[in-house]
């Protein structure tokens, strides 16, 4: 790759190394110059660009992470779509991280244009969780060390480096003993504690036993339960911490035909946790600190169990980076009673979908129920926006609002009643921003006679969506034209819901252009998609023409 000054006439196919404003315009970084933009550049006086060249054999920043994050992703991950050079890859399950650590480092040291990282091995996943982004550093990267990263991601015994284990659906019968002072409200707790920590992963709490603290009473209940109905974990939360192995708790389960695996784990709080096996029952010997919902050692343990991970005392030991969970002097607030803290992950998407208009240049048809593919054309834009996940996603209807509904019969909206659609698109606009739910980070506006916008338009859009960055509203484009849907940061909604006429969300994008990304579409089909509404005879005629690609 050549980067630096480049002059004007060798700068066709370059890419911009600092956005630029020009005429108006704004040329982003990473841009590919177009002789439309040369044009401009000239025209503001310039003669030189800072850019960067692509040689032969390079391959452009945004493949060679899309390329990489795929070689990485294993069972149980989801990538998203590249922009400015990174790669997402997301959870699709709740489960824990798996991750090849060795592997991952020896990528991280390939070369310095290329980055890659990741949540914690055995990190809580949640579905659009995100668990490791590909970064690459230069506008490209050699296609060799592309090649040889993808090697090295596939290099394993047939498992990516990273990989996200479900969680099944385990049951779990918990046994408590008690001494002559042990409060009744203690082990009630302890019962809803542990039945809740199992509801998160998926799994029950089957059963609950109390005995007295005393190893031969104990190995009875033990034994009872293993004989009858063996659930897939045991729990044993002791009155008293277990010190040995030959104390209380261990006895018991070595009287009952199991044997202890392993006692104690470099986690704090939960360093006296006891593992062992009765059959195919795992038996767990449980610290003090497993009776609050706070995160300690035995998360640790169950989050693998229930993931079907491997859980012995050589996973056990290797806990200790990073297994000080307790609060310390230097920490002075306290910790949050929560498990599990909120993380990074996909922006929550909200959809409003404009679908009430007159149609008034249709000629007596409403635009929305002309049938194209063996469907209307709203229900072709309904279901590429709900392909993507959004959080929710609300249809205004108005104009024979009955049969619109009848059309999308089935999908997953949200219906709202324009009840004066000629006020323009503007008042379907409020109408459907008000009723979106609370919390979302970013909302796309779909406009229901487009049905040539794909799922992955709507993709590219959030992976630009990057407020941090100075990327809160991102527009496609086709050969430098702007087009639709159009993604917003939330936080403009009370701007947008003030806009005055029927002037829709332009005026906002007008006053909050440093702000505006455009988000270039290079596929025809796609291309003509983002451009193309069909409200006129000659339009709909055109889009029956298209070849379907």
């Amino acid at each position: 790759m050549i980067f630096g000054p480049t002059p004007l006439e060798e700068a066709e196919g370059a890419i911009l190394a600092h956005a630029q404003a020009v005429m108006g315009k704004r040329l982003r970084k990473g841009a590919v110059l177009t002789v439309a933009d040369i044009a401009l550049l000239r025209d503001q006086g310039l003669e030189a660009v800072v850019a960067a060249r692509l040689e032969p054999g390079d391959l452009h920043e945004d493949r060679a992470a899309q390329r990489i994050a795929a070689a990485l992703q294993g069972p149980g991950l989801e990538a998203g779509e590249p922009f400015t050079g990174r790669a997402n890859l997301f959870s699709a399950v709740d489960g824990v991280l798996s991750l090849d650590r060795a592997r991952l480092e020896r990528l991280n040291g390939l070369h310095e244009g290329l980055t890659v990282a990741t949540l914690p091995p055995f990190a809580r996943l949640t579905p659009k969780r995100m668990v490791a982004t590909v970064k690459v550093i230069p506008f490209a990267l050699p296609e060799a060390v592309v090649a040889e990263a993808e090697a090295l991601a596939g290099a394993g015994e047939g498992e990516a480096p990273l990989v996200g284990a479900a969680f099944h659906p385990k049951r779990l019968v918990l046994v408590q003993t008690r001494l002559s002072d042990t409060a009744d409200k203690m082990l009630d707790k302890t019962v809803r504690v542990t039945a809740d920590r199992m509801a998160s992963l998926g799994g029950a709490l089957v059963g609950e036993h109390r005995c007295a603290h005393d190893a031969a009473e104990l190995a009875g209940v033990l034994s009872s339960v293993l004989a009858e109905d063996p659930p897939d974990i045991l729990a044993v939360a002791g009155a008293s911490a277990i010190v040995d192995r030959g104390d209380v708790i261990p006895e018991a389960l070595r009287l009952a035909g199991g044997v202890v695996q392993h006692l104690g784990m470099p986690v704090d709080p939960g360093n006296l946790l006891m593992l062992g096996r009765a059959g195919d029952t795992a038996v767990l010997g449980l610290p003090g600190c497993a009776r609050s919902p706070a995160m300690n050692g035995f998360d640790w343990v169950l989050d693998r169990l229930c993931a079907n991970l491997p859980a012995t005392g050589r996973e056990i030991m290797a806990m200790g980076v990073g297994g000080l969970l307790k609060e310390v002097a230097e920490r002075p607030r306290p910790r949050v009673a929560e498990a599990h803290p909120a993380v990074p992950g996909a922006p929550r998407v909200g959809v409003v979908l404009l679908a009430a208009g007159l149609s008034s240049r249709m000629g007596g048809a409403n635009k929305l129920l002309l049938d194209w593919r063996e469907k209307p054309l709203v229900a072709h834009v309904a279901d590429a926006a709900l392909a993507f996940g959004p959080v929710a996603a609300i249809a205004v209807v108005g104009h024979r609002g009955p049969e619109v509904r009848a059309a999308l019969e089935g999908r997953a909206l949200t219906f709202v009643e324009n009840p004066n659609p000629a006020r323009g698109l503007s008042s379907s606009l409020k109408l459907g921003l008000s009723t979106l739910p609370g919390g979302l980070d970013a909302v796309a506006v779909c406009l229901g006679d487009m049905p040539g916008i794909s799922p992955r338009i709507l993709k590219r859009l959030v992976a630009a969506f990057d407020p941090g960055e100075g990327r809160s509203i991102c527009l496609p484009t086709f050969g430098g034209a702007r087009g639709n849907p159009a993604l917003f940061d939330a936080r403009f909604i009370p701007e947008i819901l003030e806009v005055e006429g029927d002037r829709g969300a332009r005026p906002v994008i007008q006053a909050h252009g440093a702000e505006v990304v455009e988000v270039p579409v290079d596929a025809l089909a796609e291309g003509a998609g983002v451009l193309m509404d069909v409200d006129t005879p000659e339009a709909a005629a055109k889009l029956r023409g298209l070849d379907g690609a």
